[in-house]
Formats: C-alpha cells, structure tokens, sequence
C-alpha cells in the first residue's frame, strides 16, 4: 500500500461532484485521477448526487445532482432570462444551505485532507452546490485541488442569465486555499484573462505505460452482435450522438469511401435531447450508410439486456475497429482521441481548436479534416486500411508519442506536487 512520499501517512481525498457515474468524461478523468492518487499516498471518497464509486467511500447527496428536481427549476429559472424572482434567490439559499451541511458530514465522516471538485465550480447546472463547495472551502480554510473540465463561458446557453453574481463568486471562486487545475492551454489563458486567476495545466491521460489486453472469450463476438459480415469494416464514432460531434462527416467518409462498411455510434444523445440524432439518422439515409446505434448492448459494464443480449464495454469494441471517427467541432480535450490512440486503431480528427493547439503539435499521425471531408482525407483512410504495414507503422507511433505526454506518469508528477503544496505535509508534523 503506498503512501505518501513526504509524510509516509495515507491522506484523505474527497471527490465532489453533480456525478460521478457512467462513462462521462468528467467521470472518467475522476477515476483516472483517483486511481493516481490512490497509488501515491491517497485514500480517495467520493460526493456527489449520483454515484457508482465504492459504497463505503461513497456520500450520496441527492440535491447534489444537476437533475434533481428542485435543482432543475433553479437552472431553468436562472438562464434564458434576464431577472429573477425573489423566491428563487432565496431557493437558491435554501438549497445552498443544505448541501453546506452535507459537505461538512462529508468532509467530517471520511476525515477529509482535500477536496477535488470535479466541473462543479464550472458549469452551473447545480448553482447550489457551486456556491456550498466554495463557502465550505471559504469558511475552513481546506485545500483544493478544482478540476476544470469547461467552463460556462464556452457555452452559449449560459450567457443569458440571472445569475451573474453567483457565476463571478463560485465559477470558478478565487480563494487562495484552491489550485486551479485546467485541461488544455486555450482554458489556462481564458481563466487567467477573465478572471486573474492562475492555474495548472494537466491534459486527459490513459494508462498508457500498460497496453490493453487482449480480446477474451465474452468480447470475441462483437462484430457479430453488431451485425457485421465478415468482409464488412467497423467503422467506431465512440461519442454521444451530439451536433458538436459533427457526426454528418463520419457518415459521409463512409460513404464515400465506397467499400462494404458499418458505422457504429457508441452512445446515447444523453442530456442534450435527440433532435440530432433524428439528423444523423436522415442524413444516413440519404447517403446509404449502415449506422448503428448501439448505445443499448455498449455500456460502461459489462451484462446482458433484459432479453439476455451481451451488453459490451467500450473497450471490448475498440479492437475490433478498422477506423475511429472523431469530426469533432468542439471538445475541452478529446478522450475518444487518446482511446483510439491507445487501443492503436488509424484515426479521423476534425481540426477542432483544442486539437491544433495542444495535441497536433505532439507529432501525432492521423487523418485530418479541417471542417469539411476531403478527396484527400478519403485517400488517405483508404490507404491506412488496405495497407497494413503503413497503419501498423501510424499507430505504434502515435502510441509512444501519447506515453510520452498523456500516460499515468505526466499526471502522478503533476498531482504529486499539487498536494504536497495543497496539504504542506512534512515528516515533522506527520
């Protein structure tokens, strides 16, 4: 078991979040970070409002979910308007102090060192809890680490609203006991530029420095439970089905690419309703692609549906890949990118801003689309799969490039300074 490399004493670490549960990105990263620090001298609990984190170190704080219903008329009431009602400044205060209370039963139940507030000093889809993790951090003093993941500016949806003192006071809060941790450079100069706040720069990682294993007996037959033929390519868009995934591109590469082929969307529309997806459906109709969405046998785990179907994981797909589409027009970073990269499966990447900024200057190797599919994007998906010697050169590259800057090991050297500072652990207090 390890244990802290200062002190040689095990810290407590509270994760809080609207949830924790699923295959969310926020949720991803979270796990990623605690598996870190569970291996650096950490004991890691988890606060949130939906949950599927370990019973024993979980607190489940109902209001903490952005859609409860109390916390979902607070959201709607608070943006698309310009003013707000009295009652619901004082719901706000209600529900602000009582997830104060649930934070301090939190913080005192798994006597917590640390709190890492994973996005919920960022979107305000809980303004509540927003406000009650940074009056809680305010009132005690206690060390932060704030994850962002995005931030409400980035969204256009958020910019009417009623709410502006609360977004300047928790989103982000500026508090000396909190280190700002952001995903990619273009987030690190904004925060800087709109609020002075400076912060740390730590991308999304995988596990890079260990492979993924190989395919096992229940994930053998994938393919066949996606309905492919044996001369059929599976072509993955491992996304939700949301126009800012600009999914049309990956239909329309399949298309045009003109060989016997399948495309697989991996997930669900999720929060942001399925007008879209009635789009990429019509849009796949019109240029005869075979699109399947599979969001009912792909979950975060594996099992069987209620008519005893395989259900798979994300990762028992990946493999059986031929090409990843990722057209993406926006992302805070691009954790399907780095899968990809992992799983080593020949890639198609819009040129989104994140992208050129942070990742493409790494040397990475894939096919590029800059807004719209190009003759010469098709030839070169083409090539990377009717020649495998030149895909297996692209994809061993690309792997060593991300354990060089995304692995385990760039996050645990960031981490591992972020809470020695946070917590000033030293051989003689400890």
């Amino acid at each position: 078991m390890s244990h802290c490399e200062v002190c040689g004493q095990k810290h407590n670490i509270g994760f809080v979040a609207t949830r924790l549960a699923g295959t969310d990105g926020v949720s991803l990263e979270a796990a990623k970070w605690a598996d870190v620090f569970e291996k650096n001298g950490g004991n890691c609990y988890y606060f949130a409002g939906m949950l599927d984190r370990p019973e024993d170190r979980s607190y489940l704080a109902e209001k903490a979910y952005f859609r409860h219903p109390e916390i979902r008329d607070i959201y709607e009431n608070s943006f698309g308007v310009c003013k707000r009602e009295r009652h619901l400044t004082k719901k706000i205060y209600e529900f602000t102090e009582k997830l104060k209370d649930e934070l301090y039963r939190f913080i005192e139940k798994f006597d917590i060192e640390l709190l890492v507030p994973e996005n919920s000093l960022t979107i305000p889809l809980n303004i509540p809890l927003g406000i009650a993790i940074t009056e809680v951090i305010s009132e005690t003093g206690m060390p932060a680490i704030a994850h962002h993941h995005d931030f409400f500016w980035e969204r256009k949806h958020f910019l009417t609203n009623a709410v502006w003192e609360y977004l300047n006071m928790a989103f982000p809060p500026h508090l000396p006991s909190i280190h700002h941790v952001v995903i990619n450079s273009s987030a690190a100069n904004q925060l800087s530029l709109r609020t002075g706040i400076s912060s740390t720069t730590i991308p999304n990682v995988m596990d890079f420095e260990n492979p993924p294993p190989a395919v096992d007996d229940y994930a053998s037959d994938v393919r066949h439970s996606l309905g492919l033929e044996k001369d059929e390519l599976l072509i993955l868009q491992p996304t939700r089905v949301v126009k800012r995934k600009g999914i049309e591109h990956a239909i329309e590469i399949v298309h045009r690419l003109g060989q016997k082929a399948r495309l697989i969307i991996s997930h669900a529309s999720g929060d942001e309703g399925y007008d879209y997806e009635e789009r990429v459906k019509e849009y796949s109709r019109l240029l005869k692609v075979d699109t399947v969405f599979a969001s009912g046998i792909i979950k975060e785990y594996r099992g069987y549906t209620k008519k005893g179907k395989k259900i798979y994981s994300l990762e028992d797909v990946y493999p059986h890949a031929d090409l990843v589409t990722y057209p993406s027009n926006f992302e805070g970073f691009g954790n399907a990118f780095l899968e990809a990269i992992y799983f080593k499966k020949p890639i198609v990447v819009n040129n989104y801003s994140i992208y050129s900024f942070d990742i493409q200057p790494k040397g990475f190797e894939v096919i590029e689309i800059d807004g719209y599919v190009s003759e010469e994007a098709v030839r070169q998906v083409r090539e990377v799969i009717e020649n495998p010697q030149r895909r297996q050169a692209m994809v061993e590259k690309n792997y060593e490039i991300a354990k060089r800057f995304f692995s385990y090991r760039v996050l645990q050297q960031k981490l591992k300074h972020l809470v020695s500072d946070g917590i000033a652990c030293n051989p003689q207090e400890c």
